[in-house]
């Protein structure tokens, strides 16, 4: 059920059973798909010596190495490949796709073999981003699509629905599984792709999909992300939600070209628990106990060196990583999460989101938001910052916002975390076998006999890493039924209010509002 060493494994049996010297093609999906299990230096291991991308590959003949292909079974990548097998560069061709080949496809990949270079025509099913081990995301660049009304229908809508069948597909190929399908009942297009993805496993697909029956079947649940529009606003306070939020992350990856005067060598970071022990252990810590945790690293790192620097604020964290280079190979990882750390910390004072997210926190949790807009209005003219003296939050800095944080919460309710997604309540409901057939009904017969162990829930519109923590605390802590949240793609704020934004113009052109 772990859906990234699922990936790895994949794209190892690719690689390792073709010898000598080889180079990557991979198209502008599987690029992510790859990067985010496999490293750069793992791929040189493998002795993976060039990556390309399949539709800007150079002309120069390179007959001396063998050509790995990874690739969508999509029909851009089809002609391509049809076009480089008419004048092949490479002394061998392996192909690999992530996701069933139609038999017209192969047919046309035969006829274009004519030197009779191609070894081998795989479906290897990694036609998903598993961006931790139970999370997954497909990257859909018209993500605003699942908001626009069924009658407006643009054509680019059924390609929406076909990738997240597609997706959803190749996620239960690669677990060897068929699940029971539910969707919830308000919303069409999460019906729509409920429909498909039956039709697909049971009716078109139905040979590929009949693994060994386990005692209770997997459940499938599509979700519609409208039903639970609150997530994706709130301003985030755990590690990994809160970069996402802050900065941004796009395939575990960070960029900090525009974060003050970052190293040369971290100006894109990559934040990935399965490649760095100190995000894996502090993915999920809350803001405070972060900034202690960095601290203890630097305070273990100046016993080594000796040095007897106090360091008190964010700012001398910073200066002392700076200071010794050394430092910096020992623990790399260790300066980009102090860079990291440095950055969120400007942003929580420029923006006063401790202020901010405890008025967010009461309005998602105790739902006063009618007296909320006019106390929030009046407190920031009766309180703002320009009305005190004093530093309400007891001097501006990270760590001694981490020990404010810090300090009392133990066994107490933290204020900045007490927010819940419905995601939480729909997952309680599953594993009590509580979630209303009425809500979310049942695809075709295919009936839930007993609780399901295995749980995929798809979240058309996008997921967030706040839900993404909430599964995997889950799964951390309960050996019954196990969670994997998967989506379109990952949401921020920014990216839930673009979306909107791009679904409100299509419709308002329609004349539907």
């Amino acid at each position: 059920m772990v859906l990234n060493s699922l990936v790895r494994e994949y794209i190892g049996r690719m690689l390792q059973d073709i010898s000598g010297m080889k180079v990557l093609i991979l198209d502008s999906q599987t690029v992510s798909i790859v990067s985010v299990v496999y490293s750069q230096s793992e791929l040189l291991q493998k002795e993976v010596f060039l990556v390309e991308l399949v539709d800007s590959m150079s002309k120069e003949p390179m007959s001396h190495l063998k050509a790995v292909y990874f690739l969508r079974p999509t029909s851009d990548n089809i002609q391509n490949l049809r076009r480089q097998l008419a004048n092949p560069r490479f002394g061998e061709y392996h192909l690999f796709f992530s996701n069933i080949l139609k038999v017209t496809q192969i047919q046309i990949l035969a006829d274009s073999d004519e030197h009779e270079v191609v070894q081998q025509v795989q479906e290897f099913f990694a036609d998903f981003c598993a961006i931790d081990p139970y999370h997954f995301t497909l990257n859909l660049h018209i993500n605003h699509m699942y908001m626009i009304p069924a009658v407006i229908d643009p054509p680019s809508s059924q390609n929406f629905c076909d990738r997240i069948v597609d997706g959803i597909a190749a996620v239960f190929l690669a677990l060897k599984r068929r699940p029971v399908i539910r969707y919830q009942r308000t919303s069409d297009v999460a019906k729509k792709i409920a429909q498909e993805t039956a039709k697909l496993m049971y009716e078109q697909e139905s040979g590929l999909f009949d693994f060994r029956r386990t005692e209770t079947s997997p459940l499938l649940l599509v979700i519609d992300r409208r039903d639970d529009p609150v997530t994706p606003l709130l301003t985030q306070w755990t590690y990994q939600a809160m970069v996402h939020e802050l900065i941004g992350i796009l395939d575990n990856k960070v960029d900090l070209r525009n974060v003050g005067t970052v190293p040369k060598d971290q100006q894109e970071v990559v934040l990935s628990s399965e490649q760095d022990a100190f995000f894996k252990a502090n993915i999920y810590e809350n803001f405070g106990d972060l900034g202690l945790n960095i601290k203890q690293m630097v305070d273990d790192f100046q016993q080594i060196a000796k040095s007897n620097q106090n360091i008190q604020t964010i700012d001398d964290m910073a200066k002392f990583v700076n200071n010794y280079p050394e430092y910096r190979k020992m623990h790399g990882n260790v300066s980009k999460h102090v860079t990291m750390v440095t950055e969120m910390s400007r942003i929580v004072e420029e923006r006063k989101l401790m202020l901010v997210s405890q008025t967010e926190q009461d309005l998602a949790c105790k739902g006063g938001q009618a007296a909320a807009y006019e106390l929030v209005q009046f407190l920031l003219k009766q309180a703002g910052v320009d009305k005190r003296t004093g530093d309400l939050y007891g001097n501006r800095d990270l760590l001694n916002i981490a020990r404010n944080m810090a300090r009392g919460l133990k066994g107490v309710e933290n204020v900045y975390t007490q927010h819940q997604p419905l995601l939480f309540q729909s997952m309680e409901n599953i594993t009590k076998g509580r979630l209303r057939d009425i809500d979310y009904p049942f695809i075709g017969n295919h009936f839930q006999q007993g609780r399901p162990q295995e749980v995929v829930v798809f979240v058309v519109g996008g997921t967030t890493y706040e839900e993404a923590r909430t599964v995997a605390l889950h799964n951390a802590a309960n050996s019954g039924t196990r969670f994997i949240l998967g989506g379109t793609v990952v949401l921020n704020s920014q990216r839930f209010l673009k979306d909107l934004e791009e679904a409100l113009k299509i419709a308002r052109s329609s004349i539907l509002i």
